[in-house]
């Protein structure tokens, strides 16, 4: 049976992005890459990670990860990956505006749902057949999902860094328990865990 994942990279207190996104600052003000600085320094040591990050049959994600934008869309942005996003599977993008769907390079197609997570869940399952459905991101889309109880293996990538503000992973997601699924493991830039979500 296919399982519902997600993986984040957050800081030590709890931050999966900062303040302030905008185009210049796709992670939000003062983040740059230093909660994703393991993938690019030290991707040999973290490949199998990184594999499992885009190995699922179909992604879901919020608005704000797929663009700065807020409101009417601007049709000529089309994410922030340039013409092959990574996903390589189809993409249900959370949002209020509607849009048609997106057809990118390597197979990724974003389609946008207007009628919110349980709807994309729904058609990210089909989408999918027999693989897993990734919540990609941002925080307040996985938050959503973990509050309805509907991520079955949560894959957090802690960096040794402390924000101080920004958007909290947790936040709102009501009284859930996180089961350890196997070890701990990492480098100095990252710590992985895995954890089933029980409410």
């Amino acid at each position: 049976m296919s399982k519902v994942t997600c993986d984040m990279a957050m800081s030590l207190d709890g931050f999966v992005a900062g303040l302030g996104q905008s185009l210049d600052q796709p992670f939000g003000e003062g983040v740059g890459d230093r909660l994703h600085q393991w993938m690019f320094d030290e991707p040999e040591a973290h490949a199998a990670v990184i594999e499992g990050i885009t190995a699922a049959g179909a992604f879901i994600m919020g608005r704000n990860m797929f663009g700065p934008g807020r409101g009417d869309w601007d049709l000529g942005w089309n994410g922030w990956w340039g013409a092959e996003p990574p996903y390589h599977a189809p993409v249900f993008v959370l949002t209020h505006h509607s849009r048609e769907p997106v057809t990118m390079q390597g197979d990724t197609t974003f389609s946008f749902v207007t009628d919110g997570i349980g709807p994309a869940l729904e058609r990210a399952r089909e989408a999918a057949g027999d693989g897993d459905v990734a919540i990609a991101g941002g925080a307040h889309t996985v938050n959503q999902y973990l509050a309805a109880g509907l991520i079955d293996e949560l894959r957090l990538h802690v960096a040794p860094v402390i924000l101080g503000r920004g958007e909290r992973l947790f936040d709102g997601v009501g009284d859930i328990t996180l089961e350890p699924l196997g070890d701990a493991w990492g480098t100095a830039l990252v710590t992985h865990l895995r954890y089933r979500p029980v409410r």
